[in-house]
């Protein structure tokens, strides 16, 4: 019998070019046909290993999920961006290889994500995800977020209403 081990720790430099994987796939499966494809497509080639390696050594806290030695998935955090609410953490970004998604490593990813906020001192967390991504907002809603905030992000003129669930 194999035993597959799942880790979930601070991403390392090395990290860079599994996470711009995950990126790709994770993007292209969740915001194909919702985010105009040219502007889609632009902005996943922004973010290559290069783009990657920068961030984890600037110091933005990214998270990775590995099952068997594989990084199945990734997690952005820090602090709320959004000055009318009270929260002080955010996950900016919580994405899986699509392979890797319904078997509970979101959960877990989202789990570490909200605490490693709590240990920096963060009290309460945000998380947005646009209206038309329904995996996602039932994620945050089964996660026990609650919808207390709208905005609009708006790609290649195409406004596309985003939702902040938030967590005390």
């Amino acid at each position: 019998m194999n035993t597959l081990t799942i880790d979930i720790r601070k991403a390392e430099p090395r990290d860079a070019s599994a996470i711009a994987e995950v990126h790709q796939e994770a993007w292209q499966g969740a915001y194909s046909g919702i985010i105009p494809h040219r502007t889609l497509t632009s902005m996943i080639n922004r973010r290559g290993v290069d783009w990657w390696a920068n961030a984890i050594r600037r110091a933005a806290t990214v998270l990775v999920v590995e099952i068997g030695g594989t990084v199945a998935g990734y997690a952005t955090i820090g602090k709320n961006r959004a000055r009318e609410l009270r929260q002080q953490g955010e996950i900016y970004e919580l994405y899986l290889r699509p392979e890797y998604q319904g078997i509970g490593l979101g959960s877990r990813l989202f789990k570490a994500a909200k605490a490693r906020l709590a240990d920096h001192g963060l009290r309460g967390m945000v998380v947005w995800a646009l209206e038309d991504n329904q995996n996602a907002l039932a994620f945050y809603a089964g996660n026990g977020g609650r919808d207390v905030a709208e905005g609009v992000e708006v790609f290649e003129q195409k406004a596309l209403k985003k939702v902040a669930f938030v967590w005390e």
